[in-house]
C-alpha cells in the first residue's frame, strides 16, 4: 500500500518483456470488471466486520442465535455450517474475489507510453497517505502509521465494547437468581470468563491471517510479510491476554467453589471439555512468554521452537470448544494451512549456491540460483535454511540484487549478528573442498508493487547491514534508467550509518558505472556515510579490501532442480486460484460427506470428537484436492526451467567467476563523516527547502531507534508543512522479529 496512487499491479514489476497494446474498449471492460470486484471485496469486508462488532450486543445476539438455530435444521451442515458460513465464509469469499482481481489486473497492463503518463500524473498533486504518515513513533508498538493506528483503535474498541456488552448481559442474568454471595460470585466469574473467551475467539479469527506469508489477502492490499508480522504480534498479545483472563476467571471461580482439581480434569462429551482447554492455554502461555521482545531478541531459537506449539494449541483448542464454535474462526486458519502447505512443498527443494563470499566486515554474500520465471522486486526478501546448521531454523534476509541484475540468480548479504549467522560464516571459512552448503529457500516475499519506483525523490536511510535492500534499489533504478524502462526516481539521497569503516566495501557490491555509464547525467545521487565509532579514517583507507571467497561452496548446477521453486514468488494467479478454490470446495465436500455417511448414521454427538474431525478435514482437503494442483504447478515450472537450462548454466558460470571486490567507483557526491551520527533534522530540513512541493519517499532499514528518529522528524515536518514544502512518506523495510 506504499507509494503513490498508482494501481498495485501496474507493469512496473513486469520488466522482462514488452507491453500488449489494448483497445479502448478492452481497457474499459477490464477497468469496469476490476472496480466491480474491488467493490465486492469492500462490501463483503465491511459487512463481515460490522457483523463481528454487532454480535456481542444484547439486541443482535439473541436474534442471530435464534436465526442460526432455525437455519441449521435446513442444511446438512447444521449449526457448524451456519457459523462457518457467517463468520468464516466472508474471509474465504474475499480470498476468491482477490484472485479474480489479481487476474483481471494482470490482463489490464497498459502499453509503456500510457503507463508512464499515468505514473507522472500521479505525482502532480502531492498528498498525504494514511499508510505512510507516522502517528506514533515511540512506545511498545514502534513506528505506527495513521492506518495502523486506526486498526489498533478499532480492535481495542471492539474488545472494550464486547466486554462492556457482555458484562451488562451477565449482570442482567445474575439479577434473576437468588443465590448466596459466594455462589453468586463464582457464577458471575464463570459467566464473565466465558464472555472473555468469546471476545478472544474473534481476535483469534484474525490472528493467523498476517502470518500466511504468501497469502492472496496480503497481496491484494500490498502488505509485505515483514509488516504483517507486527500485526500478528499485536493480535497475539491481545488474544492471549483475553484467553488468560478467561482461564483465570474460571480458576478463581472453581477455587471459590472448592472443586478446582475436579473441574480442571473434567472432559465432557456434550459440553465444553475443560482439560483440553487447560492444555491449550498452557501451550498458548508458553508461546506468549517466549515471544515477548526481550526473550525473542536474546533467545531467538527458544522463541522459534516454542512457537511450533501452535499445532498443540489448535488441536486442544478445538477439543475444548467443539466444531460449532471453532468453525467461526476456521476461515483464517484454513488460509494459513493452505499457505503453510505451499511453503512446505517449496522448501523441500534443495537450492544451488552459485557463489559464497566472506566480506571483510564479517558479512557473507550468497548468490543463489533461481529460474527465470521466478518474479520478485527490489524490496523482496527470502527465508533461508542451511541444513548443515539446522533442519528446523529459517531466517529472513533482504535480497541485495535487483531483478534487472540477471534472470537466473539473486543474492543476499548476511551479517554475523547472532548464533546462526556466526556459525554460517565459520562454516564457510572452514569447509573442506569436498563439502557443500545445503540450502532451501522460501519466497521471495515482499510488496507486490515496487513502490520505490513511484517517487521522483527518494531518501534511503540504512543502519549497518540495512544497506542490503538499498543496494537492490540502486541497481534496479540504474538498470531502468539505462534501458529506458518505467522509473520515476531522479533525486536520491542515501544516508548510511555504520559502526566501523570495514563495512564500507558493502557499497562496492554494486558497480554503478558498469550498470549505467554516466548515470550522474541522468540521476542526482548523493551518498552520506556516517562512521559512528571511528573518529578518523584508518591508515589503510583507500585500499581495496579483498573478499575472502570460499571457492568450495558454489554448488554447480547439475540439473533443473537446483534452482528455487516457483511455487511462491512466481505470481502465477491461475495456479494460485485453482489451489485455493479446489482446496476450499474440497473441504466443504469432505465435511458434508463425513456428516452424511459417518456422524449422523452413527449418532456421534461428542463436541470434542466432531471438532477434532472438523480440524483434521482442513489439512486433509488441502492435501487431497490442493496437492495435485501443486504437483502440476511444480511440473509446469520445472519444464520451463529445463528449457532454459543451457543458458542458465552459462550464466551461472559468469556469476560464479565475477569478482566484485574490484568495484570501487562510487559517485563523486559521496561524503564520509567519521565520529558523528546522522542529524536528521538537518538532513530532512535541507530536502524540505530544496525539493519544493513534491512527494518524497523515505525508506528506512535499520534498528528500531533509527526508525523512530526518522519517523519523528518526518512527522514534525509534515505537521509544520506549508504549501511549497514536500510531503514525506515514511516506509519501513526492517524485518525485526
Amino acid at each position: 500500500m506504499d507509494g503513490e496512487s498508482v494501481d498495485h499491479h501496474e507493469p512496473l514489476l513486469l520488466s522482462t518483456g514488452g507491453y500488449v497494446k489494448k483497445t479502448p474498449h478492452e481497457h474499459l471492460f477490464l477497468s469496469c470488471a476490476k472496480w466491480s470486484v474491488k467493490f465486492a471485496i469492500w462490501f463483503v469486508f465491511i459487512a463481515w466486520v460490522a457483523l463481528i462488532f454487532l454480535y456481542p450486543s444484547q439486541f443482535f445476539n439473541p436474534a442471530f442465535d435464534s436465526w442460526s438455530r432455525s437455519s441449521s435444521s435446513a442444511t446438512v451442515f447444521g449449526i457448524t455450517g451456519v457459523k462457518f458460513m457467517v463468520f468464516s465464509g466472508p474471509v474465504v469469499v474475499i480470498a476468491f474475489l482477490s484472485i479474480a482481481y489479481l487476474i483481471i489486473a494482470r490482463e489490464d497492463d497498459d502499453d509503456q507510453e500510457l503507463h508512464l503518463k499515468k505514473i507522472k500524473a500521479a505525482s502532480k498533486h502531492p498528498s498525504f497517505r494514511l499508510w505512510t504518515f507516522p502517528v506514533l513513533v515511540d512506545g511498545p508498538f514502534g513506528v505506527v502509521s495513521a492506518t495502523e493506528f486506526i486498526g489498533i483503535i478499532l480492535f481495542l474498541l471492539f474488545a472494550i465494547w464486547s466486554l462492556y456488552s457482555y458484562t451488562l448481559e451477565v449482570l442482567s442474568d445474575m439479577s434473576q437468581y437468588e443465590y448466596p454471595f459466594i455462589h453468586k460470585s463464582s457464577l458471575f466469574l464463570e459467566l464473565l470468563g466465558r464472555r472473555l473467551g468469546s471476545t478472544g475467539l474473534y481476535c483469534l479469527a484474525f490472528l493467523f491471517l498476517p502470518v500466511a506469508r504468501g497469502s492472496v489477502l496480503l497481496r491484494i492490499i500490498d502488505i509485505p510479510f515483514e509488516h504483517a508480522t507486527r500485526y500478528h504480534v499485536w493480535l497475539g498479545n491481545l488474544t492471549m491476554l483475553l484467553f488468560t483472563m478467561h482461564g483465570l476467571f474460571y480458576v478463581i471461580a472453581w477455587t471459590i467453589e472448592g472443586n478446582l482439581l475436579q473441574e480442571i480434569l473434567e472432559w465432557q462429551d456434550s459440553d465444553v471439555a475443560n482439560l483440553p482447554g487447560v492444555i491449550a492455554l498452557l501451550a498458548g502461555l508458553l508461546m506468549w512468554l517466549t515471544s515477548l521482545y526481550p526473550v525473542r531478541r536474546q533467545k531467538f531459537e527458544l522463541f522459534f521452537y516454542t512457537h511450533q506449539l501452535y499445532v498443540v494449541f489448535l488441536v486442544f483448542f478445538v477439543l475444548h470448544v467443539g466444531d460449532a464454535v471453532f468453525s467461526a474462526v476456521a476461515g483464517g486458519i484454513l488460509l494459513f494451512i493452505l499457505d503453510r502447505f505451499l511453503r512446505f512443498c517449496q522448501s523441500r527443494r534443495t537450492v544451488g549456491i552459485i557463489s559464497a563470499k566472506c566480506l571483510p566486515c564479517g558479512a557473507v554474500e550468497l548468490i543463489i540460483s533461481k529460474p527465470a520465471n521466478l518474479r520478485y522486486n527490489a524490496l523482496s526478501f527470502i527465508f533461508l535454511q542451511v541444513r548443515e546448521l539446522s533442519w528446523l531454523q529459517w531466517h529472513p534476509f533482504s535480497v541485495s540484487s535487483s531483478p534487472q541484475d540477471g534472470q537466473y540468480h539473486l543474492s543476499i548479504l548476511i551479517k554475523g549478528l547472532g548464533e546462526w549467522t556466526t556459525k554460517l560464516k565459520e562454516n564457510l571459512l572452514s569447509t573442506s573442498s569436498e563439502t557443500k552448503i545445503t540450502t532451501s529457500v522460501e519466497g521471495p516475499y515482499g510488496h507486490d508493487s515496487p513502490y520505490h519506483l513511484m517517487y521522483e525523490n527518494l531518501v534511503l536511510v540504512a543502519g549497518g547491514i540495512g544497506i542490503s535492500p538499498f543496494l537492490s534499489i540502486l541497481s534496479d533504478i540504474l538498470h531502468r534508467v539505462r534501458e529506458g524502462k518505467p522509473c520515476r526516481p531522479r533525486n536520491i539521497l542515501l544516508v548510511w550509518a555504520v559502526k566501523k569503516s570495514n563495512e564500507l566495501p558493502l557499497l562496492y557490491t554494486v558497480d554503478m558505472e558498469s550498470i549505467c555509464p554516466f548515470f550522474s547525467d541522468k540521476l542526482n545521487l548523493k551518498i552520506d556515510i556516517y562512521v559512528t565509532r571511528e573518529s578518523e579514517p584508518p591508515l589503510e583507507a583507500g585500499n581495496v579490501h579483498n573478499n575472502t571467497m570460499n571457492s568450495s561452496n558454489p554448488s554447480p548446477k547439475s540439473d533443473g532442480c537446483s534452482s528455487m521453486s516457483i511455487l511462491v514468488g512466481a505470481g502465477n494467479n491461475i495456479f494460485s486460484g485453482l489451489y485455493l478454490i479446489l482446496s476450499t470446495l474440497g473441504f466443504v465436500l469432505i465435511i458434508g460427506l463425513l456428516d452424511i455417511f459417518y456422524i449422523k448414521p452413527f449418532g456421534i454427538s461428542s463436541r470434542w470428537y466432531t471438532g477434532l474431525l472438523f480440524l483434521i478435514c482442513m489439512p486433509a482437503s488441502v492435501f487431497i484436492f490442493g496437492g495435485p494442483v501443486v504437483g502440476i504447478w511444480h511440473l509446469w515450472g520445472r519444464n520451463e526451467t529445463c528449457m532454459e537450462e543451457c543458458e542458465d548454466d552459462r550464466h551461472n558460470e559468469v556469476v560464479a567467476q565475477k569478482d566484485r571486490s574490484s568495484h570501487t567507483n562510487l559517485p563523486s557526491s559521496t561524503n564520509t563523516y567519521y565520529g558523528s551520527r546522522p542529524d536528521f533534522e538537518e538532513i530532512f530540513g535541507y530536502s524540505w527547502e530544496k525539493w519544493g512541493c513534491v512527494n518524497v519517499g523515505v525508506i528506512v532499514c535499520g534498528p528500531p531507534s533509527l526508525q523512530s528518529s526518522v519517523a519523528k522528524e518526518i512527522r514534525s515536518l509534515n505537521v509544520r508543512r506549508q504549501r511549497h514544502h514536500p510531503i514525506f512518506h515514511f516506509n519501513s523495510h526492517s524485518f525485526d522479529f
